[in-house]
C-alpha cells in the first residue's frame, strides 16, 4: 500500500503531514510506515494499492473518477462553506490595474493544464467577465506561478487559497504581490483511495486522524476537519477551455 499528500506537501508542512499520517497509520493495520514523497503524483493516484492520497478536482473529474474512490474533502480554515475552497487571483503590487476586466489580454501564469485552482477557476471567472488572456506561462507549481508574476514573466495568476497562504507566509512575496479578486468557491481538493479499499472506513480513519492533531498542526495545514462530498460535486463542474484557445474569446 502507498499513501501520499502531494498537493500541500512542502518543507514547512512536512512535519505536520507526517503527524497526520502517523495518526491514520496507527489506526490502520498494515498501513505504510511513511508517506510516499516525490515523483509523479499520477503514479500515486493510479497505484493499484493506493490507500490514501489527495488530488485536484480537475484531474479527478477529467481522468480519475472512474478508477478511484472518493473519500472526502478537507474542511479548510477559509471564509467559505465546509469542504470547499477558492482561488486568489494575484498581480504585482506595482501593477496599476485593480479589476479583473482590466487584465484582458494579460499574460497568466498557470501552474498546470489540469489544475482546478490554477486554470479552471481562472477560466470560469474569465468566461463570466467575457475576457480572454494572451499566451500563458506554464510554470509547474503555484509557487512558481507566484514567482513568475513577481518577476514580470507573467501578469496574473490564480493561486489555490491554501497555497497562497503558504506563499505569503513562507516565500517572502507578500510585499510584492497583491490580491485582485477571489474566485467563487468550488469543492476542495479531494482525498481518494483505490477501488480495493473500503472508502467509508478510510473516511472515518482520516477524520479521526485530523481530529487528533494538535491545534498548531491544524493551523499549519489550514485544516479543520473532513467533509463528505459526492462525485457529482466535481463532475458537474464545467471543463475549462484548452489553454491554446484562451485568447480567442
Amino acid at each position: 500500500m502507498i499513501a501520499s499528500f502531494p498537493m500541500y506537501d512542502r518543507p514547512e508542512t512536512a512535519s505536520a503531514l507526517d503527524r497526520l499520517w502517523a495518526n491514520f497509520r496507527d489506526a490502520w493495520p498494515g498501513a505504510p510506515t511513511g508517506l510516499t514523497r516525490g515523483g509523479n503524483p499520477w503514479n500515486h493516484w493510479r497505484h493499484s494499492e493506493l490507500l490514501l492520497s489527495q488530488t485536484c478536482g480537475l484531474p479527478y473529474r477529467a481522468r480519475l473518477h472512474e478508477t478511484v474512490q472518493l473519500v472526502g474533502a478537507p474542511v479548510h480554515d477559509l471564509p467559505c462553506p465546509e469542504g470547499r475552497y477558492f482561488s486568489t487571483i494575484i498581480a504585482r503590487v506595482d501593477d496599476s490595474r485593480t479589476t479583473l476586466a482590466e487584465f484582458a489580454e494579460a499574460r497568466p501564469a498557470v501552474n498546470d493544464r489540469l489544475s482546478q485552482s490554477g486554470w479552471a477557476a481562472l477560466d470560469a471567472i474569465a468566461r463570466d467577465e467575457v475576457l480572454g488572456f494572451s499566451a500563458p506561462v506554464i510554470t509547474g507549481s503555484h509557487d512558481a506561478s507566484a514567482h513568475a508574476v513577481a518577476n514580470r514573466v507573467a501578469d496574473i495568476a490564480a493561486i489555490d487559497a491554501v497555497s497562497w497562504k503558504y506563499i505569503k507566509e513562507f516565500d517572502s512575496l507578500a510585499s510584492v504581490l497583491k490580491e485582485v479578486i477571489h474566485t467563487p468557491s468550488t469543492p476542495a481538493l479531494p482525498y481518494i483511495t483505490s477501488m480495493a479499499q473500503d472508502a467509508r472506513k478510510v473516511f472515518d480513519t482520516l477524520r479521526s486522524a485530523i481530529q487528533k492533531l494538535e491545534e498548531a498542526d491544524k493551523d499549519v495545514l489550514c485544516l479543520k476537519g473532513l467533509a463528505r462530498v459526492h462525485a457529482n460535486d466535481y463532475l458537474e463542474m464545467p471543463m475549462p477551455a484548452a489553454l491554446s484557445s484562451i485568447s480567442s474569446r
